[in-house]
């Protein structure tokens, strides 16, 4: 009975969030059923202590993230990235299509697929909105690219954290295994959402009659940024755990665009997402409770018979798999849940990849899949630009079996 009510309170706070009842934001539902399972003794508090701190390189790595994020914002270096697509576009829309989906690879890759979800999205769509050109394919392609190359370098997706943990690849590791089946994913992406698109993409961009120009103050923030990629890559190739770098690096950063516009750190403090921390604390401790309840058992037996599959079919089946159960339990704590089973069982090698595409690239399907398309989808509604969950699912049931299929294919 005890654990069918754990069940119960936890899968309905996850499901609440996805669903976010009269707008109450997702940290409070996952808060409230976290609380909620400590305070009926269904999750102890020295478990609920000990999800919490496990979290720890997590929140300092997304704290970092979303500082550097809201200073290129604030500075206008998304603004800035987009211009670029939009002149480099020279009047087509196909082009300006390509363009976006680049902009959005580098995005992702550098700044984690947060940023390009959330950020880069409100810029691109300025952006489209003066070239004349349906936005919808564009805005798709900056939601997909977030999900699709959000395993092409270890600092592209916090997901890639939860799923490894301490054991997180080192940069030359982590090239080895993931470059390839990232190439394969991007590029069947790329495809899939072009050709679905193909009639809208046939028209025109209208020209930029001037480029946007970055003040002083945002040539610093690009510096920063810059500076902040090469700390977290140094420290990926030392296998050093990415959340420390990451925090300090955003910091650095703040205080070096501070020389020319001292209210950047100010303003860049009070408009990043804080409520990001607590969601994912939550998250942490409603998966402990779910491992208490047999979820770990389960998850170890699905594993294990999947681990002695032969001819790679394992690693079809747990990548399909994972990828379906991000989509309706949500990408964060399936894959906390995948990578603590695939931990405790000495898991490190093919199958543990094949988890990680199914977690970074499910989101793909669906818009309940990954928080950071959730988000995508409330910055396009603030914005008056709303695509809804059956158009975003009408590209993923194409885009996300074939780009995942193709990087499991390459995955060696």
């Amino acid at each position: 009975m005890i654990s069918i009510l754990t069940w119960v309170i936890a899968l309905a706070s996850i499901m609440l969030m996805l669903v976010r009842p009269r707008g109450i934001p997702e940290w409070v539902w996952i808060g409230s059923g976290a609380l909620l399972l400590v305070a009926t003794r269904l999750l102890p508090l020295g478990n609920a202590l000990y999800a919490i701190r496990e979290g720890l390189d997590v929140y300092l790595f997304l704290t970092g993230m979303m500082l550097l994020a809201e200073l290129a914002r604030e500075e206008g270096v998304f603004n800035w990235v987009a211009d670029i697509a939009v002149r480099h576009a020279r009047g087509s829309a196909s082009r300006l299509f390509l363009w976006v989906y680049l902009v959005g690879t580098v995005v992702t890759a550098l700044l984690s697929n947060d940023a390009t979800a959330v950020v880069l999205t409100p810029a691109v769509l300025a952006a489209v909105r003066r070239a004349k050109v349906e936005p919808r394919p564009h805005l798709l392609a900056c939601a997909l690219i977030a999900n699709a190359a959000s395993f092409l370098l270890p600092i592209a997706n916090p997901a890639n954290l939860v799923v490894y943990g301490p054991h997180l690849p080192a940069l030359g590791h982590w090239l080895r295994m993931f470059l390839l089946p990232s190439a394969a994913s991007i590029a069947g992406t790329f495809v899939c959402l072009r050709l679905l698109s193909r009639k809208t993409l046939a028209g025109e961009a209208a020209p930029v009659s001037e480029p946007y120009r970055l003040e002083a103050a945002g040539w610093l923030a690009v510096a920063g940024i810059g500076i902040a990629v090469a700390t977290l890559l140094m420290s990926s190739a030392l296998g050093i755990q990415l959340g420390a770098p990451t925090c300090g690096a955003g910091v650095v950063a703040l205080m070096l665009v501070a020389v020319r516009d001292r209210g950047a750190p100010r303003n860049a403090m009070r408009n990043v997402a804080w409520s990001v921390i607590p969601l994912v604390a939550g998250l942490f401790m409603v998966v402990e409770a779910l491992n208490r309840a047999g979820m770990m058992r389960l998850t170890k037996t699905g594993l294990t018979w999947l681990a002695a599959t032969h001819d790679g079919a394992g690693k079809f089946a747990g990548g399909f798999g994972v990828a379906l159960l991000s989509n309706a339990m949500n990408n964060l704590p399936a894959g906390l849940a995948a990578g603590t089973a695939l931990r405790q069982m000495g898991q490190h090698g093919l199958l543990a990849h094949a988890v990680l595409l199914g977690v970074d690239l499910g989101p793909n399907l669906s818009v309940t899949g990954s928080l950071a398309t959730i988000l995508w989808l409330i910055e396009l509604r603030r914005e008056d630009a709303e695509i809804t969950g059956w158009e975003f699912l009408k590209i993923g049931v194409v885009a996300m079996p074939v780009a995942l299929g193709l990087a499991l294919l390459a995955l060696r």
